[in-house]
């Protein structure tokens, strides 16, 4: 690969060469390297499954854990508790890519299901405010600071180990399973949630039901080690050799650091603002019923999800690159029309079409989002940069996104929040054009 100085997300002076400390490459036929996929998968799918059932049952747990009061009020306590499980992913990120990088992709991967399962199956069991007072909702942080710290580490091992799986030439289609599964976990979700409403009245689920997606989360995290056999390290685990997993040889690229950071802001706050906030948006602002709006974000979460591999295979033609130009060239155009047009929407029908134009945008990005990171750094800091890097991003932008929105919509400024996602989204575009193609031009090739 040649070096120009100055050029955003390839090697110049300053950054390292390409691969001194390269794991060395495990060779899989086209069966075993489709099994492990399909079981990294699933581990992702448990994984994002638990962290979202958090943010789809927060309508109805959200007083049981705070004091009686103001709907809105209880809510921006909730989101806040929400974005602490975001404040600590990046340590998830550094703890979990590290150990990936010196010891294996796969074993990243189980830790973090398992850890994402003990935090699950915790918040299921707590007692409420009114039989253990303040404590309920320290204990809540807790269980979200662990389920955070998990988080943390699954972004950047999972989309490690999907793109070295990957067929090269068919990289886009194989690593946009990382987010197949992500929504897939998103969508699964929002499915119990529907599930519960049609089984159950809306203060059985007040009082006891939102309990159950989080039982069920704990149970399928263990069941997932039933797959383990299935994948495959894709590469031999480096050891504690001095930079294997360092930060010290992570800072050797700083300009990929700085590419992954910022298009992981733009990335993370249309997102949660899209996905997980955009149920509530859609109740507080446009005034639908809890009912209304769940079901209208499942269909257009299952029509995001078809997307992803769609996109994803059209990356390995048109390139990562033009995929995130599309990505953050359009959200800096149209996050505030849309976003109001959504406020506004007087039907499900043209709620539903308005989110799901907003997502399809938002695909460019989700379907290359793992590949393109892990094309950007060498095999022997990859999870660890992929993963802290977007942890960090994901942090200061994807975690306070919700709490954001709502405390502007209490004072009297919802309209500002649209801005502030375009203009991240701005800075990403820029950052996108003056990098080179990292499918051409990456670590992977």
């Amino acid at each position: 690969m040649s070096n120009i100085p100055g050029m955003i997300g390839v090697p110049a002076d300053g950054d390292a060469p390409l691969d001194t400390h390269a794991s060395k490459p495990v060779h899989l036929d086209r069966k075993t390297r489709a099994k492990a996929a399909v079981a990294g998968s699933v581990g992702n799918l448990i994984e994002w499954y638990d962290f979202y059932a958090y943010a789809y049952t927060a309508l109805y747990f959200a007083s049981a854990f705070f004091p009686a009061g103001d709907r809105t009020a209880q809510l921006i306590n909730v989101a806040a508790i929400y974005a602490a499980g975001f404040l600590i992913r990046p340590l998830g990120g550094w703890f979990f890519g590290r150990y990936a990088d010196r010891h294996g992709r796969r074993a990243a991967m189980i830790a973090s299901v398992i850890l994402m399962g003990a935090g699950s199956l915790l918040v299921g069991i707590l007692p409420t405010y009114a039989t253990i007072g303040a404590a309920a909702p320290a204990l809540l942080l807790v269980a979200r600071l662990m389920q955070g710290f998990s988080t943390g580490g699954q972004y950047g091992a999972a989309a490690t180990y999907l793109s070295e799986i990957a067929e090269p030439g068919k990289r886009g289609f194989y690593a946009s399973f990382q987010f197949v599964t992500l929504i897939g976990g998103q969508l699964f979700a929002l499915l119990t949630v529907f599930t519960l409403q049609a089984l159950m009245t809306e203060a059985e689920i007040r009082e006891w039901g939102w309990r159950i997606p989080f039982v069920l989360g704990a149970v399928l995290a263990g069941g997932f080690l039933l797959f383990r056999d299935l994948m495959h390290e894709t590469a031999e685990p480096a050891g504690k050799g001095e930079d294997a997993g360092s930060l010290k040889a992570l800072f050797k690229h700083p300009r990929a650091m700085f590419v992954v950071m910022a298009l992981s802001a733009a990335g993370a706050v249309t997102l949660y603002t899209f996905t997980t906030y955009m149920q509530k948006y859609l109740v507080n602002t446009a005034g639908m019923t809890v009912t209304d709006a769940s079901r209208t974000m499942l269909v257009v979460t299952f029509l995001f999800l078809i997307l992803q591999p769609i996109l994803g295979r059209l990356s390995d033609k048109i390139g990562r690159r033009t995929n995130l130009l599309i990505f953050s060239g359009g959200m800096t155009l149209f996050a505030v029309p849309l976003l109001g047009a959504i406020g506004r929407a007087d039907t499900m029908l043209s709620a539903g079409m308005l989110v799901f134009a907003s997502l399809a945008i938002m695909s460019f990005y989700t379907s290359v989002s793992g590949l393109f990171k892990a094309e950007l750094f060498p095999a022997s800091v990859r999870a660890l940069g992929v993963g802290l890097g977007h942890a960090i991003a994901s942090a200061i932008f994807g975690g306070t996104a919700e709490w954001a929105a709502l405390t502007l919509k209490q004072a009297g400024h919802e309209g500002a929040f649209a801005w502030y996602v375009s203009a991240v989204c701005a800075v990403a575009f820029i950052v996108a054009f003056r990098m080179r193609e990292p499918r051409a031009h990456g670590h992977l090739n």
